[in-house]
């Protein structure tokens, strides 16, 4: 590969905080939020205009799931108290509490209509929720704003700056060029791993195949379900989500490279287009459809995973662990559960560093139940305590007393253990 040599520069350092949040997802706004509580001033940074990642822009518009499968609530805190907010705004539907675990046919084909049930039979009630993605853009943002964190939009991180084992600041670039931002501690909330990436910690990859999400309204759903459409009835009088927009596959995509990106970018949505033009013609309750929303951000499921303290693999499922500072059913099978150590958290090579979201410290199987929006928003809530806790302490995560992080946690409405029920 040709190189180019650029010449040595002085980066501005435009913002310090506290703590620095890097990527806007629902594990980034969880951390933020969750550190901002604790006192810590916290500037979250985003590459997009709006917060929720793929949970919002992405129109991976279902919460699967908060429960462990057999009526039991695993996640909750800053995860649970969105969907109230959304809940108080009319924009989301789930199963109420004294449903959730039950086997009765009649409400396990009732959420089946809106994707909150999967895997396989016999199903139960799960906790899960469709939501409407634009209302919980606001949520996210004045759960932010009521907590006092600092946002920065249209700003995307180039790479950390370190001194020694530590990150002194993260580079970012935007419209208005180069700058740097100083803090504490950082929580690499990227989804796809950058900051540890650019830090040069151990990590794995996966290759994935992409999907963009799509969302129609003016349907006649009842006729459309009934017809066999592969799609799930959503919030909003007549619309519908389509998971994975055209079934038909793109191939195995790296997701860290611009030029696979583009190739599935241009790709999937020729196919949702067509995909669209075909139900209108072909499928029985789409005779009057409009598309609404077609995904602005890929369906990207995996990419980078660290290779933290503690690796995540299967023989973990249904542990009980003393470091767990989170806990994760698994949205397709009923009672696995996974409690989420610190370790998986933290880096072994930076000192200051924390990772929340999909790319924590978790193998290709386990990622299956870490990668889910509830899972990711209950990482970065414990990533966002620990991180302000650490700085109370004026000491480096991995020093942090893990008991009074749990402690902290539950204090704020988060759930560290659940014990496992019997088979």
């Amino acid at each position: 590969m040709t190189t180019l040599l650029e010449p040595a520069r002085e980066t501005p350092i435009r913002h310090e905080a506290d703590v620095l949040v890097v990527g806007g997802g629902s594990a980034g706004v969880a951390a933020a939020v969750a550190a901002a509580r604790r006192g810590a001033d916290v500037l979250l940074v985003e590459r997009h205009g709006y917060l929720g990642g793929l949970a919002t822009g992405g129109l991976i518009i279902l919460l699967l799931s908060l429960d462990d499968g057999r009526g039991r609530q695993a996640v909750a805190g800053l995860c649970h108290e969105a969907v109230g907010l959304l809940d108080a705004r009319g924009a989301a539907f789930h199963p109420s509490p004294d449903e959730w675990g039950s086997d009765d046919p009649a409400l396990v084909e009732r959420d089946q209509r809106w994707g909150l049930v999967w895997g396989r039979a016999p199903h139960r009630v799960r906790y899960s929720v469709a939501y409407d993605p634009a209302m919980l853009k606001g949520v996210l943002d004045a759960m932010l704003q009521e907590a006092g964190a600092r946002v920065l939009l249209h700003a995307w991180a180039c790479e950390p700056i370190l001194d020694g084992d530590r990150i002194e600041a993260v580079a970012f670039q935007g419209k208005s060029g180069r700058f740097a931002v100083r803090a504490r501690v950082v929580i690499d909330a990227t989804g796809d791993g950058d900051v540890f990436y650019g830090a040069g910690c151990a990590h794995e990859s996966e290759q994935v195949l992409p999907w963009m999400w799509f969302t129609a309204g003016g349907v006649d759903v009842d006729r459309a379900l009934a017809a066999g459409a592969s799609c799930f009835q959503t919030v909003g009088p007549g619309k519908v989500l389509f998971p994975w927009g055209s079934i038909e596959k793109v191939g195995r995509i790296d997701a860290t490279r611009p030029e696979d990106l583009t190739r599935a970018e241009l790709e999937c949505r020729r196919r949702v287009l067509a995909e669209f033009e075909r139900l209108r013609r072909e499928v029985p309750g789409f005779e009057d459809a409009h598309l609404c929303e077609v995904a602005d951000q890929l369906g990207i499921t995996e990419s980078r995973r660290l290779l933290g303290r503690h690796v995540m693999t299967r023989s973990d499922m249904n542990v009980v662990l003393p470091d767990a500072v989170a806990v994760t059913g698994h949205w397709t099978k009923y009672g696995a559960l996974y409690h989420i150590p610190y370790g998986a958290l933290l880096p072994r090579e930076v000192s200051n560093l924390l990772v929340a979201g999909r790319c924590i410290s978790a193998d290709h199987r386990v990622h299956h139940a870490t990668k889910e929006i509830p899972a990711c928003m209950a990482m970065g809530e414990a990533a966002g305590a620990a991180a302000a806790l650490s700085v109370q302490a004026g000491s480096d995560p991995p020093a942090l007393d893990v008991a009074a992080l749990r402690s902290s946690l539950v204090d704020g409405g988060a759930i560290v253990s659940l014990e496992p029920l019997a088979s």
